[in-house]
């Protein structure tokens, strides 16, 4: 028996040796090897925060190697939103895990961070040593209009997947607005997928004559805050002076709990950092922000940054492996719970709902980064070049990238 078109679009395999492993090499060694170089060069490379690096996990695993679907990638996507922490790292660790099991989900978190964290630590010791941030705006001058083009083509791409018909195009176009308007992102995300469940739900139900049961979703944003108010009272009830313990508490509760964007980790690190600890201030702080915003790979490396400032080497590391931590322990978790979320017909619902949801949060982040990345002729051009470019070269479009901040580097010092 087919089962319903949402709850079939909304499955997501509970097997790890599932469409991931299509065309697998023969050895294990072999599939661990291809993370390692995939996901290290995409800690180099990926600019442009965590809707840049979702496009350029789904160029590599969708487009070029074809080891799941779309529809596949965009319920990976969904699954992802509904814990906390940091969503693209999340989606490399899951793509990993799948790839390879527990060995491919370790290494593809690893590489993916690895890079990112040692760009990192290298510019936190600049800081310390010289007080201010080596100058970067020439090189993602060139490099931002690249990176806009690559997510434009990963969204219309992913749209197609998930937009299938006028109706769901009308309920996205409506998110994106609502996100540009100010509205919470946390509320447009749960809060649009509860309201698409019951509002289709409800539709069906008039349509066959008959009531449907109805299940909460407990997958919220709160499922979390017992083992972060744990951790919160045990990072937070050491003395001020700093304390290695201290910081990996601190950011091990970060990463358990945080959801949303880097603005909301700026809240909680003022929060703790700044007013509770007095380890940082508020100049330093959003220094710390400036460099995870501006570095490839993950945006949460700028508490490798804090851990730098405050304890050196060893607080970098620290404070990385708390932050990312979670991350690592969630993604197993959530996927023993694809089973049951894929044989509900109302979780399905949601999890499509989600789908939706954060397509159209790309889609409003895409057009805020691009008002910023967008502003002269020669971005302009050079995005739209490699707008068009993109469906038709044969190489791995990190070189696309280079060549950006490249031509960026030659406009800064021809003017």
């Amino acid at each position: 028996m087919t089962r319903p078109a949402e709850q079939r679009d909304a499955a997501v395999p509970t097997d790890a040796h599932s469409d991931a492993n299509q065309g697998l090499p023969t050895s294990e060694r072999e599939r661990l090897g291809e993370l390692a170089l995939l996901f290290s060069r995409l800690g180099f490379t990926a600019f442009g925060g965590p809707v840049a690096h979702i496009a350029m996990m789904r160029q590599e695993f969708v487009q070029r190697r074809q080891w799941i679907s779309d529809q596949h990638f965009v319920d990976l996507i969904g699954v992802v939103n509904l814990i906390p922490g940091p969503n693209s790292t999340e989606l490399a660790i899951y793509l990993g895990y799948l790839r390879a099991g527990w060995r491919g989900l370790i290494i593809a978190g690893a590489c993916f961070i690895g890079p990112a964290m040692l760009i990192v630590m290298a510019l936190a010791w600049a800081y310390v040593r010289f007080g201010a941030l080596p100058a970067a705006g020439w090189l993602l001058y060139g490099v931002l209009p690249v990176v806009i083009a690559i997510i434009a083509r990963a969204l219309w791409g992913l749209g197609r997947t998930v937009v299938r018909n006028v109706l769901v195009g009308l309920w996205a176009l409506a998110l994106v607005v609502l996100y540009l308007l100010g509205v919470n992102d946390l509320l447009l995300l749960f809060g649009g997928a509860l309201l698409y469940a019951v509002t289709l739900g409800v539709w069906r139900a008039i349509r066959e004559r008959r009531a449907t049961a109805s299940l909460l979703l407990p997958l919220l944003p709160g499922a979390g805050s017992g083992i972060g108010a744990t951790l919160a009272t045990a990072a937070t009830s050491a003395s001020a002076p700093f304390s290695l313990l201290t910081l990996f508490l601190t950011f091990l509760k970060i990463g358990a709990v945080l959801y949303g964007s880097g603005y909301v980790l700026l809240a909680f690190l003022r929060t703790d950092l700044v007013q509770g600890l007095g380890w940082l201030t508020d100049r330093q702080l959003l220094d710390a922000i400036a460099v995870g915003q501006v570095t490839p790979g993950p945006v949460f490396t700028t508490a490798t940054f804090i851990g730098f400032l405050l304890g050196s080497w060893q607080g970098a590391l620290l404070a990385t492996l708390g932050i990312f931590l979670p991350s690592f322990l969630f993604i197993p978790v959530i996927h023993r719970l694809a089973g049951w979320m894929r044989r509900s017909p109302t979780v399905a619902l949601v999890l499509n709902g989600v789908n939706i949801a954060a397509l159209a949060l790309m889609a409003g982040v895409t057009l805020q980064l691009a008002q910023s990345a967008l502003h002269d002729v020669f971005t302009w051009a050079l995005a739209l070049v490699a707008l068009v470019a993109l469906p038709r070269i044969k190489f791995n479009s990190a070189w696309l990238i280079l060549g950006g901040g490249l031509l960026g580097i030659l406009i800064h010092l021809l003017t």
